[in-house]
């Protein structure tokens, strides 16, 4: 793995209602310890896999808090930092429709709280960091475009 150019990381952008579905990360992770996230992860090292970002983001949201979303995923955007570790990432956001399952946290190592808030509760929070209040922003605009489309 030190060969890695840069890690790819994807996140899911959850909703149900007019609430998005957000974590408390642990305290034991090493990005953004505490703070206020989406549900997502890296992409883990394949041969070969088809849908690989999906997939993963699929897999990542049954690890992290055990629901399911629809399989249409809406892609929203792209955007890179470099990590604590002073590695390069690659971060992907997903819009995911939320379809079943009761969310709890199934790593506490990852996630120590989860929550369905508002666009202005995530917004307020003050363990909102910049990254996630500028993703809600996005990923609720168009929401109301599909939603709108769709009525």
């Amino acid at each position: 793995m030190d060969n890695l150019l840069y890690i790819v990381n994807v996140e899911a952008a959850i909703y149900k209602n007019d609430k998005w579905l957000i974590i408390k990360r642990s305290e034991k992770e090493e990005h953004a310890p505490g703070l206020l996230s989406m549900v997502g992860g890296k992409v883990e090292t394949k041969i070969s896999e088809n849908n690989v970002l999906e997939e993963t983001l699929i897999r990542e949201i049954m690890e992290e808090v055990g629901i399911q979303v629809s399989k249409t995923l809406h892609y929203v955007d792209s955007k890179s930092f470099i990590s604590d570790k002073g590695q390069i990432v690659i971060d992907i956001v997903f819009l995911c429709k939320y379809k079943s399952g009761e969310p709890k946290c199934m790593s506490a190592d990852e996630v120590s709280e989860i929550y369905w808030m508002s666009k202005a509760e995530i917004l307020e929070n003050k363990n909102t960091p910049i990254w996630l209040k500028e993703s809600i922003e996005k990923v609720e605009s168009i929401r109301l475009k599909i939603e709108k489309k769709n009525v």
